[in-house]
């Protein structure tokens, strides 16, 4: 796996599932990774960022925001995330920047800007 420390504009998508092909293939990890457990992965990683902000209302998730180590903390499960999120793509060859693109297309459908602007109600409250 490179080293390097390159930042969002820098990186592909295509390059950091990869790196995250190469870093499973070196352990053997293939065998672990199947759609369900890559699943559990996801919400379990994501379930572990929401407890940063559980019962904490808006001032206090400020001050948690501007913790440095905390938000070091936040970042490292934020990147839990990403990466089952790449495996997931990675394993079962799904282009993540498609899929995501088609998702937006479909949400300027479902959230019209002159319906959804301002408002957090979901497209069928509308």
């Amino acid at each position: 796996m490179e080293s390097c420390l390159k930042n969002d504009s820098e990186s592909t998508v295509a390059e950091l599932k990869d790196t995250v092909r190469e870093f499973c293939e070196k352990r053997d990890w293939d065998r672990y990774h199947n759609a369900k457990d890559l699943a559990i992965g996801i919400i379990t990683e994501a379930s572990e960022l929401l407890e940063f902000f559980r019962f904490k209302d808006d001032a206090e998730i400020r001050v948690l925001m501007n913790d440095g180590e905390k938000l070091n903390e936040i970042s490292h499960e934020l990147a839990d995330i990403l990466y089952f999120i790449l495996r997931f793509s990675q394993k079962y060859d799904i282009d993540i920047t498609k899929a995501f693109e088609a998702k937006m297309k479909v949400n300027e459908i479902k959230y019209p800007i002159d319906k959804s602007r301002g408002s957090n109600k979901k497209y069928n409250e509308f």
